[in-house]
């Protein structure tokens, strides 16, 4: 395919609390036995772009031990593949860096090397599935500088908080491109996927380090808005945005219903992630599961309603939980009540623990704890 791919991980660490204590924003684990990243990285892979540059910027061995050599993805190539680009702090420790811009500028080496005419920018805290081919056809056809993909959001309250709205005209040709701040008339919001021309990349990104500039979306984008030829494009699919512990947990209870795993996981592509090699899930003739999803290796004796079990989870007999998301190899005692709960990786939660948050402020139990 004729367009590489850049995964900008710009994302704030605070958006998910205790979460990311200890791994980057694209390394949380969501949805049973993926990572935030996968479907970002499965989406670029479905659509033929085989050339992917990750900017990582710190905590990130735990992406890095997820991604391996990006094998899963089909990514271990001779030609292109995945690669890790460093922060630009690490090439340029002593100077004050304050955007995602300096991240560009320290790589321009492997952008401007990579053979492909076109470059795709994404995030990684979009949930979606969709092929970009289409993005990129619509894009040509309108012989745009930039275009910018975004999704018409019913409940932008809710999801909008912190993104960019675009006003567009009969054309999609983009107006302006604000900060959502709750009185905006549109409902288009930037999924902060950008496709353009490699050399446009570059000029931007010269252009804002020899003025002082320091952020992507607001020194390379909104700044020119009414110079370029800036078009947006609708992905009509399913879209959630992961920017608060409450829409992680609400986007991840929405997987339980059938209409939207369906299209999250199927629609345009399988979205792959790490594979291990795992017995499926056992279940003991006390267990009671419903409307649950369980990843395999775990081991169920108690009772499972309306929750999300990751790889390796164990729980006991009398145990109960209720809308919660258990990660990777958690224990769960007996008799233990768990209702709106988040547990971290490793968590352990001793016989007879009553634990219960709110729908909208789920309890976190860290990584590793002992209750």
């Amino acid at each position: 395919m004729e367009m590489m791919g850049i995964i900008n991980l710009s994302e704030s660490d605070d958006y998910l609390g205790n979460l990311t204590d200890e791994r980057p924003f694209a390394a949380v684990p969501f949805a049973g036995r993926y990572r935030m990243i996968d479907f970002t990285l499965s989406n670029m892979v479905n659509s033929g772009v085989t050339n992917v540059g990750i900017f990582i910027q710190h905590k990130y061995r735990s992406l890095m031990d997820h991604l391996r050599s990006g094998k899963e993805w089909d990514l271990a190539r001779k030609r292109g593949g995945l690669f890790f680009l460093p922060p630009a702090y690490s090439r340029f420790p002593l100077q004050i860096h304050r955007g995602d811009v300096d991240n560009f500028y320290t790589n321009l080496d492997y952008i401007s090397k990579s053979p492909q005419k076109y470059i795709l920018v994404s995030g990684a805290n979009i949930l979606t599935n969709l092929d970009y081919r289409e993005a990129l056809a619509a894009h040509q056809g309108k012989k745009a500088d930039i275009t910018i993909l975004y999704a018409n959001i019913q409940n932008p309250k809710q999801d909008c908080r912190g993104s960019y709205i675009l006003e567009t005209d009969h054309e999609e040709r983009i107006n302006n491109l604000v900060e959502y701040a709750g009185q905006e008339s549109s409902q288009k919001m930037c999924i902060e996927m950008f496709i353009m021309d490699k050399k446009m990349l570059l000029q931007l990104v010269n252009n804002c380090i020899a003025y002082g500039d320091y952020d992507f979306i607001k020194h390379c984008i909104i700044k020119n808005c009414n110079k370029l030829k800036i078009y947006g494009y609708c992905h009509q699919g399913y879209v959630a945005r992961i920017a608060s512990l409450q829409s992680y947990f609400q986007h991840s209870m929405s997987l339980l219903k059938p209409e939207i795993w369906k299209e999250l996981f199927f629609k345009s592509g399988l979205i792959y992630t790490k594979v291990k090699d795992e017995p499926p899930a056992k279940y003991t003739h006390r267990a009671e599961v419903t409307n649950s999803l369980v990843a395999s290796g775990c081991h169920i004796a108690g009772k499972v309603e309306n929750s999300i079990l990751f790889r390796g989870v164990k729980v006991q007999e009398g145990a109960w939980i209720k809308n919660s998301i258990i990660m990777q190899k958690g224990e769960i005692g007996s008799q233990v009540i768990l209702e709106n709960v988040i547990c971290d990786k490793d968590v352990h939660i001793s016989d007879g623990k009553h634990l219960k948050g709110e729908e909208n402020y789920p309890l976190v139990i860290k990584k590793g704890w002992v209750i």
